[in-house]
């Protein structure tokens, strides 16, 4: 495989729906997920499936235009919902056996294995993850590694949030300053590939 090539990937399908001009519901669009981004030097794929910028999220009979063509920002804003499906590909381990950044954000986030294994690290521990498990992810220093030689696709929901006092009395004092605020490797440079459906 070429360098920044991607391996094969399986393309989700999504359906959303929404309302006619009569209130009569109806299916807006159905096919692939329009937005799915490559990140070569860590070997993951991101799928874009929705997001929303606000709590409550204000449903229109139609989106005016698409929520996923946006930055690949991890967190969602803090009071909104992101929805995506990540696959590590193998063979992309960096020598300190991980196939992410350590990172820490300020949202709760449903990690659900759909498929293969990957493993969560933490400070202080490691978990190993299977299709059919689910994390709740809440707020944690944490990294991923796929360190087997299958696929893993994991679907993330995350949805915004906000430290409370009692956990900020705990975490070191430049915790706000250190947290993943923007997209992985993102900044003059980044390398990633973009693909819109």
């Amino acid at each position: 495989m070429s360098a920044g090539a991607e391996p094969h990937a399986s393309m989700p399908r999504r359906i959303v729906t929404g309302h006619d001009a009569n209130g009569v519901s109806v299916v807006i669009s159905d096919g692939a997920v329009p937005v799915h981004r490559y990140m070569p030097q860590d070997g993951v794929g991101f799928y874009e499936i929705w997001q929303t910028d606000a709590a409550p999220a204000p449903i229109l009979p139609v989106e005016p235009n698409e929520p996923t063509e946006r930055t690949l920002r991890v967190p969602p804003e803090p009071r909104g919902t992101k929805v995506r499906i990540n696959e590590f590909f193998p063979g992309h381990l960096g020598p300190e056996g991980r196939q992410s950044p350590v990172h820490r954000t300020e949202s709760i986030d449903y990690g659900i294995v759909l498929e293969g294994e990957i493993v969560l690290i933490l400070d202080d521990s490691e978990v190993t993850l299977r299709a059919g498990d689910v994390v709740v992810q809440r707020g944690t220093d944490h990294a991923w590694a796929n360190r087997t030689d299958a696929v893993c696709r994991v679907a993330f929901i995350l949805v915004g949030g906000a430290f409370a006092p009692e956990l900020l009395d705990l975490l070191p004092e430049d915790t706000r300053d250190s947290l993943m605020t923007h997209g992985p490797h993102d900044g003059p440079g980044a390398a990633h590939t973009e693909v819109h459906a």
